[in-house]
């Protein structure tokens, strides 16, 4: 298998370092969720999974909850809402959506605010290491003191200050070095949630939440890292300068893969904008069949723009397919599925061209009915067009989810769920 690696800008020869796949997705902040660009990320991530199962592959998979954010509590001042119940409320709105559209759980479903003894321990590391610094009850991370800082994103320092002052830096204050360090650890503002720490009452920052949850549960160094594009920098670019000035392992991260922006009316679907597609709505009109066939048509490293009329394309689509599994045949000779089966792995391998693997199984559905007419034997192709749809997450004739789906799922709802 190949796939693309952000940090290398190149396509590379995949393979697992040791008996498990270990993969580490960012997770949704819980406090609106979930439109289409989540969607496209997650069963991205979905199909890259299913795809090493059905190999034989073993996976072990965390996507985690940054249910402690400057956003959570700035929804939860506007709405009068306590910050805890309502990243549990959007949490459990965002599982149901996943299990509405068949996306495999993963097997970790952290917290952030159930992290923090790991992170405490994590900013004290890189305290001793010299490269961060405590002022007033905070703890920064110092850029300066990281010279690769920039390996992932590549960009020059020069517009590194512009697209970290986006994602909620804070340039300006005064017991910074350098406006680009960031926080590792911030001092208790009244009327935040707070925990005690070596430096004060305060929370972590947004950066350390993912590096502390990613190395407590798969090990300094993991084979795949997902997320949207948008994470590039400074999310992921701080999290390799965080764990790798606490382990001195390089790299902390052997394959960074991002996912590509969502569009809708020709400008990148987010909350701030306001023009946010959501899952829960467009799954009043259109079986989840049809939205993650939609969803498979884009390669996942391609920006794309929101069309209806392309759903009304996924759902003739999914239809064929429906019709091929549900297709009688004869007793005549039987078609051999072995060379869809082939061009399907062959397209996922060459980092994952879902685009490719959905043709295919149009293409072997069309066979299996012109085969079903002419009386052969199509309960074999039929076996394998449900399994490799079922690597794109589709259910074609099926009327629930699977149950590994539900349950998987369930078992992280049940600590989001208030008690009855």
């Amino acid at each position: 298998m190949k796939l693309y690696n952000t940090r290398s800008q190149q396509v590379e020869e995949f393979n697992p370092q040791t008996e498990f796949v270990t993969i580490y997705v960012c997770g949704i902040t819980p406090y609106d969720t979930t439109h289409l660009g989540h969607a496209f990320t997650y069963t991205a991530a979905d199909i890259l999974i299913r795809h090493l199962e059905h190999q034989g592959q073993p996976v072990k998979y965390v996507q985690n909850v940054t249910d402690i954010d400057d956003d959570i509590l700035r929804k939860a001042r506007e709405t009068g809402t306590d910050w805890h119940q309502l990243g549990n409320e959007w949490t459990a709105h965002f599982i149901r959506d996943m299990q509405s559209l068949n996306v495999r759980a993963p097997d970790y479903f952290p917290r952030a605010s159930d992290t923090i003894p790991q992170i405490i321990e994590m900013v004290q590391a890189m305290l001793d290491a010299g490269v961060a610094y405590e002022a007033d009850g905070n703890v920064y991370f110092a850029v300066e003191a990281w010279p690769t800082y920039g390996e992932l994103s590549h960009l020059p320092r020069a517009e590194m200050l512009p697209v970290a002052n986006e994602h909620g830096n804070r340039p300006d204050d005064p017991n910074k070095r350098d406006p680009l360090d960031f926080v590792l650890w911030q001092a208790q503002v009244p009327g935040e949630p707070a925990w005690e720490s070596p430096w004060g009452p305060g929370r972590p920052g947004w950066h350390i939440e993912c590096s502390a949850m990613a190395m407590h549960l798969l090990g300094e160094t993991i084979d795949v890292h997902a997320g949207g594009s948008d994470l590039v920098f400074p999310h992921h670019e701080s999290e390799i300068a965080q764990t790798v000035a606490v382990t001195g392992h390089e790299p902390s991260v052997r394959f960074w893969m991002h996912t590509a922006m969502v569009r809708h009316e020709g400008e990148k679907m987010s909350k701030s904008l306001g023009n946010l597609v959501m899952v829960r709505d467009l799954l009043d009109d259109y079986a989840p069949d049809v939205l993650r066939f939609y969803l498979a048509q884009h390669h996942y490293r391609r920006a794309w723009d929101y069309e209806a009329g392309e759903l009304e394309q996924a759902q003739e689509k999914v239809r064929v397919l429906q019709k091929a599994v549900t297709s009688f045949g004869g007793h005549g000779e039987a078609l051999d599925p072995a060379p869809s089966q082939a061009a399907f792995a062959k397209a996922l391998d060459d980092d994952l061209d879902t685009r490719q693997a959905a043709a295919v199984l149009v293409e072997l559905a069309q066979k299996i009915r012109q085969a079903a007419k002419q009386g052969q034997q199509v309960n074999d192709a039929q076996d394998a067009l449900q399994a490799l749809g079922l690597v794109l997450g589709l259910r074609l004739d099926a009327e629930a989810t699977g149950g590994n789906v539900m349950a998987g799922w369930n078992r992280h709802l049940q600590h989001f769920e208030e008690p009855a």
